[in-house]
Order: structure tokens, then sequence, then C-alpha cells
């Protein structure tokens, strides 16, 4: 399963957008460092189901009326202040929390309602590009460090005659979540010296911002959007990186009427009504959160979500069935399973996302589509439905 964290200072609410889109009680307060142990839960990103295709919706419990949830695992962790690559307030424990992370949403107060080190001050009082800045900045530095404390061994290595710079930094990068592929497809992006030796402070530092970018990729929530000033939104959508604008105190509250069914609403729809009885004040709060939500065409936490891992980390999803052409498993579930593959993902690829004994096993797939064989070379697009032939 993938995993997205949520970085970001104290205070900016990452643990609401983490309750919010996983819909488990986590413990949130207007001080820094409420979040010390990080939490782990199951969010969903949201795409169409190929059930839409046929004349029934499938009826699977990740299905609602043809918008198919497929899971992703979320972890919300310390919160983050300058210097916490040097282990200034939880930084180290929140970074190597964040080693297992597939990408990173950086949480920021749009607000400008909460200082560096997460305490409230006056909205609009503090930038919140120096968010965004600090989180990758601190980033870069723990990955230098990391290189650093680790270069007296890779200059040892480099005097075998066997020695292979991707291998050994591969090696010191295993624990950060870098594969030697993509050390070397970051080394292919940079000027270094050939000699380990010979490398210096600035070239570990280059390093470690192009592994950032390969490795943890960082999309930005513009948290509490509905209040935050215009122009704070304004410049940081102009950053040039993934920003959504997000209300996740917004996103809780409808979760929240949407299961004691006050409202009508699915995570991600861009409008929702009230269907219940409430009160005055309910209705007030509603109808404010209303206008938030049209202005920002939803609350942003599952566009955010849905981004993070169909933008940046550019997957697609694709659905394994054994009967090709009623589209279900053993058992007659409609698509059983959703599976977030790479874009490029070819049939065996899916077989052992499956279970590795499918894909050793692996024969043949059929487009359950058009009930047609397709090549052990055919790249998968979204919403494909597949039957894998294997021996296992």
């Amino acid at each position: 399963m993938l995993t997205v964290a949520l970085a970001g200072k104290p205070n900016a609410g990452k643990s609401t957008f983490f309750e919010a889109a996983t819909r488990d009680s986590v413990e949130s307060a207007n001080y820094p460092f409420t979040t010390i142990d990080p939490n782990h839960g199951v969010a969903y990103v949201r795409t169409a189901c190929p059930c839409l295709d046929r004349e029934e919706r499938c009826g699977h419990e990740h299905c609602r009326d043809g918008k198919r949830y497929v899971p992703v695992e979320l972890l919300d962790v310390a919160g983050l202040v300058p210097g916490a690559h040097e282990g200034r307030g939880l930084g180290n424990q929140f970074l190597d929390e964040l080693t297992n992370a597939d990408a990173v949403i950086a949480v920021v107060d749009a607000a400008g309602a909460t200082n560096a080190e997460g305490e409230p001050v006056e909205v609009g009082s503090y930038d919140p590009i120096e968010e965004v800045d600090f989180v990758e900045s601190e980033l870069v530095e723990w990955l230098a460090d990391i290189l650093g404390r680790n270069w007296e061994t890779i200059e040892r290595r480099s005097r075998s005659p066997e020695f292979d710079v991707d291998e050994a930094l591969a090696d010191v990068l295993t624990g950060f979540g870098a594969t030697e592929a993509d050390v070397a497809a970051c080394l292919r992006a940079i000027d270094y010296p050939e000699d380990p030796i010979a490398w210096e402070d600035d070239d570990r530092h280059e390093l470690a911002e192009v592994l950032r970018r390969e490795t943890k990729p960082i999309l930005v929530a513009a948290n509490k959007a509905d209040i935050a000033p215009e122009e704070n939104l304004e410049r940081l959508l102009a950053l040039d990186q993934p920003v959504v604008p997000t209300t996740a105190e917004g996103e809780l509250a409808l979760r929240r009427a949407a299961e004691a069914d006050l409202v009508d609403y699915d995570p991600g729809d861009e409008e929702f009504s009230i269907v219940g009885e409430v009160s005055d004040d309910q209705r007030g709060a509603l109808e404010g959160l209303q206008d938030t939500v049209r202005e920002h065409e939803g609350t942003g936490v599952q566009t955010a979500l849905n981004e993070s891992i169909y933008e940046m980390l550019d997957r697609i999803t694709a659905y394994p069935v054994e009967d090709q052409s009623k589209w279900t498993d053993a058992t007659g579930t409609v698509l059983p399973d959703a599976h977030l593959l790479r874009r490029g993902a070819t049939p065996r690829d899916l077989a052992f996302a499956v279970h590795s004994d499918i894909g050793e096993g692996y024969l043949h797939a059929v487009d359950a589509r058009s009930g047609r064989d397709i090549g052990d070379d055919h790249e998968l697009e979204e919403g494909d439905v597949i039957k894998i032939v294997s021996t296992a």
C-alpha cells in the first residue's frame, strides 16, 4: 500500500486533516506538539469506478454510485519546527517516521495564524510561504546529514576495484526509501567528482536536493483556506509546485454530518445538500461551509490526496478479476480489488501486485472489457479490468 505522510509545523491542521481523511479519532489542540507518537491510518483516493461502463453499479463497499475509493496509508507525525534535522522539537522522530513515505503533503497554515513554532498569532501575521520553504529545507538538510555521516564508509569502499557509486549510495539510502534506480537517476541529474574522496559538502547537498524531489515529492495543502487572506492563497497557488487550498475542519464537519445523515456528501464532491433535520446554528454553519466548498470546488482534502497519488506519483488504478465476463472474483464479488500501479505498468506487474505467487506463475492476461488477450508488454491504463491467467 502506498504511504502519504502529512508534514508541517505544529498547529497547522495536520491532525485534523488526518482525522477527516481517515475518520480515526486523534488528539488535536491549539498548542504545539499535540501529536507525539505518529498516527497511522487508512485514507482513500477517489477515481471513477469501471462499473460506470456497465448497466448496474458494482455495489462494492468502496464504491459509491460509481465513485471508487482506493486505500492508501496516511501517516501523521510530530510537528516540524525549524532546526528539526538537528533534533529541535520532535524533529528526529518526525524525520525517521517519514522514511517510509512515498509522497508528502505539507499542511500549511494559509491563514498565517501560527508562527514558525506553531504558536497562535493574529490571522495574516505570519507568511505561509516560509512554511513551505522550511519543510522542504528540513528534508534536504536531513538527507544531507545522512550522506555526510556515512561518507567515510563510501570513501573506504571506493578503494575497491569493484566499487560502484550507485550501489554504495543506494546501500546508504535504503532506509530513506531510495532504490538504486532512484540514486542512478539523481546522479545523472547533477555534476559530481568521480572519486568520492573529492566530494565536498556542496556536492552532497546538491544530491540531497535532487533525492528529495525524486523520492519524497511534496504537495502543499494550503489549509484554513476558508479564513486565509486572499493574498496568501494567491501567493501559494503561484508557487512552482502542486498546491491545493484546503479546509480540513470543513471536511471533518462534512464527514461527521454525512455519518449523522444530516447532509448528502461523498468525499471529494464539489457540493453537498442538507437532507436532515438541523438546528438554526447547524444550518448557518453548513450554509457558510457551502460557500467555501463552492468557491474552492470542494474542501480540498480529497483533492490533495488524489493529486499526491495520481499526479505526483503518476499512478493508475487497475482491477484484477477471475471472471472476465462478470468482472468478479471466485466468490462473485464484482470488481473486488483495486491496485495503484505506476504508469506504464504491464499485466505481469499487476499479477505481482496481486500476489508474488501469481506473478511468478503468470502465463497471460485478458482485457475484460474486450475479451481479448493482451501482450506482456501492454501498458495498462486507468480503469483497466484484467483477468490474469497464472499457474498459481
